[in-house]
């Protein structure tokens, strides 16, 4: 028999707070333990003292004064470094949280505390019915400056409703999303969900679009104003790969669920629905919001299709996904042969406009532009020869003005270089931005998507066009004001003196969109988002290498610019693509990428951590690495090897 100074050697007291149900204050229990006592065996030890008939399957122990989780149940105390005076909570790992969806209603649901977030946003999407949700993320509210001087018990009395999902044995129910022996199944080639996997959600209430909020409501929201309110936004992200329990987050806490990463993989209007509604819904909020800069023509346009869909959305006549015609391959194949034959047609010589407004002659040839001084010095040696393999494609476009330009980022050693051209019509503007965008992907007008692309964007073109045909010019007054008050700058002071004009642009706008289906409505939207100068920038403040001034680091999909903080235009332009590798110095947290042709820039960030950016630019490379033969498993090691970096 052991000696009572062995006794006391070899074992001391644990105590261990249990939490039995939602809202208990727990019990403490103490535990005579020794250091090679492995987890389980602490565990099953506990379950035995507390005598209660309870499923404690999904308990797991807390440890609050290290922050962490002890779920390695072969690990001993003594590997955890677990001693008397140790703090430890038996706690459930799935705890309630309110999560606020992009249409900014609320749903509390029961969310793996436990797990990192990476994969509790995967379980949230699953619940929801969002695919991708590589693509979302969670954000911590921003703070409003005007609630810290004066509370408004007001203020979000509009989305005060919470809509409560429960959890039985461990599947979402309450809503009838997910069946508890169901599994939802998905086509190995396309990706795309089996038939029978969307009709057992049935009636989906996130499927349906949110009314308009009068302006009085619509006013008390906060709307990030300055490029640094955008960026103390952004710093908000959560740490994919920390759990939530780990970087503070309680039981019952509130948190934004939205699209972080502005890169959208395979939307497919037949089973996304979803998924589209609530990207239709964060783009919808970010222009109202005023998150991005639109001119008045792109917010007649945003007006008139949220109008339309909100009418559809009313209507209780049954709408179809698409109106679209399926692509006969035989076609699609006499398409390619066609333009492999026209590939150097002298109708694809075009004479445009060079800023600032200099006319050369440009010929379009595979993947390159050259341009001469006139069309006599066609054949001799081009003045300059833009290479747009890799190149990014912005539109510059009025309408109403008849402007119709592209402005091309052409990858440079120090970063990008900006052309500008311009377009005689519409017709012209089409086929040079189609030969562009696939130009910048490596393909030529011979490609079989070329006229696709060209109708795409004609079509598009005809969307943003606010003037109707001369039969429907005869148009009466809808009252419909309030809604455009909702799209109204802060600078248009005089509006109610104007909203008999607005309303009668918007009603001609109409004509042209009038036709499209509830889903297609919404993908016009998304897309008209997505073609915005400032579509999925986030902005941070930060401190370059070698500056002793702070400015603004903006994240794109697919590039990163440095940005003049007094005046918030771009001074330097890096491409993913020409990126090379980038690490971060964790002692002194700074982020260092270098590029092609020995250029290499530095930064340490003010307004985040900089593991944050760190997490950003790895989860765009994550995203460019998918393809559809992927099916929906999510490659989680790459994704945490590209974005956690060495803490």
């Amino acid at each position: 028999m052991a000696t009572a100074a062995d006794y006391g050697h070899n074992s001391w007291e644990l105590s261990i707070q249990v939490d039995q149900r939602e809202g208990d204050e727990g019990m403490k229990f103490k535990l005579r333990v020794k250091g090679d006592l492995h987890i389980g065996g602490l565990m099953l030890k506990l379950v035995e003292k507390i005598k209660a008939p309870q499923d404690w399957s999904d308990h797991a122990i807390w440890w609050e004064k290290k922050s962490c989780w002890l779920l390695k149940t072969h690990w001993t105390l003594d590997k955890y470094g677990v001693q008397a005076d140790a703090d430890l909570r038996y706690t459930p790992q799935h705890k309630p949280l309110c999560i606020q969806l992009p249409n900014m209603k609320t749903v509390r649901l029961p969310v793996s505390f436990s797990c990192v977030v990476f994969k509790a946003v995967a379980e949230i999407c699953k619940a929801l019915n969002i695919r991708r949700s590589e693509e979302l993320s969670l954000l911590k509210p921003p703070d409003d400056p005007k609630k810290k001087k004066k509370k408004d018990k007001g203020t979000e009395s509009a989305f005060d409703d919470i809509l409560n999902m429960d959890m039985a044995g461990g599947i979402y129910c309450s809503l009838g999303l997910y069946s508890k022996t169901m599994t939802p199944t998905y086509d190995p080639d396309s990706g795309s969900p089996a038939s029978s996997t969307s009709l057992w959600f049935g009636e989906n209430p996130l499927m349906a679009c949110q009314p308009n909020l009068p302006p009085e409501e619509l006013a008390k929201l906060f709307k990030p104003l300055t490029l640094e309110d955008k960026a103390a936004i952004n710093a908000g992200w959560l740490d994919s790969s920390r759990s939530l329990m780990e970087q503070g987050i309680q039981e019952n806490d509130r948190l934004l669920l939205r699209f972080k990463y502005h890169s959208f993989f395979d939307l497919n209007p037949k089973y996304d629905a979803v998924r589209i509604t609530q990207l239709y819904e964060q783009a919808r909020w970010a222009i109202l919001l005023e998150e991005i800069d639109c001119t008045e023509e792109e917010m007649l346009m945003f007006a008139s299709l949220q109008y339309h869909i909100c009418k559809l959305t009313l209507s209780t006549e049954p709408l179809t996904n698409s109106n679209e015609p399926d692509i006969d391959e035989v076609e699609a194949a006499l398409s390619n042969l066609e333009f492999t034959l026209e590939g150097r047609n002298p109708d694809k010589i075009l004479r445009l406009t060079l800023k600032p407004y200099k006319e050369y002659w440009f010929v379009f040839r595979d993947t390159t532009i050259s341009y001469y001084k006139n069309k006599e010095s066609a054949n001799k040696e081009p003045i300059e020869q833009l290479h747009l393999r890799g190149c990014e494609v912005i539109p510059d476009v009025n309408v109403t003005e008849k402007k119709f330009g592209l402005k091309l980022l052409l990858p440079a050693a120090d970063g990008m270089n900006e052309v500008y051209i311009r377009y005689d019509n519409e017709t012209q503007y089409a086929k040079w931005k189609a030969a562009c965008i696939l130009a910048s992907k490596g393909k030529t007008m011979a490609y079989s998507s070329y006229r696709t692309e060209v109708k795409n964007i004609q079509s598009f073109l005809q969307m943003k066009s606010l003037a109707p045909p001369p039969e429907c010019r005869v148009l009466r007054f809808s009252p419909i004001y309030l809604f455009w008050h909702c799209f109204a700058t802060r600078e248009k002071k005089s509006f109610l003196f104007f909203s008999f004009q607005l309303t009668t642009r918007i009603l001609e706008a109409l004509h042209n969109i009038s036709q499209l289906s509830l889903m297609e409505a919404k993908m016009r939207f998304i897309q008209a988002w997505q073609s915005l100068p400032e579509f999925g920038i986030k902005y941070y403040i930060v401190r370059f290498r070698g500056s002793k001034k702070d400015e603004l680091l903006g994240i794109s999909y697919n590039k990163l610019i440095r940005i003049d903080m007094s005046t918030g235009l771009p001074v330097t332009t890096w491409r993913f693509s020409n990126m090379k590798q980038w690490n971060v110095n964790w002692e002194i947290k700074q982020v260092t990428i270098d590029f092609d042709q020995s250029v290499s820039i530095a930064f340490s960030c003010q307004s985040c951590d900089c593991k944050v950016v760190h997490e950003y630019i790895g989860g765009y490379i994550f995203l460019s690495t998918r393809s559809k033969d992927q099916n929906e498993t999510l490659r989680e090691e790459l994704f945490h090897k590209l974005t956690g970096g060495q803490d």
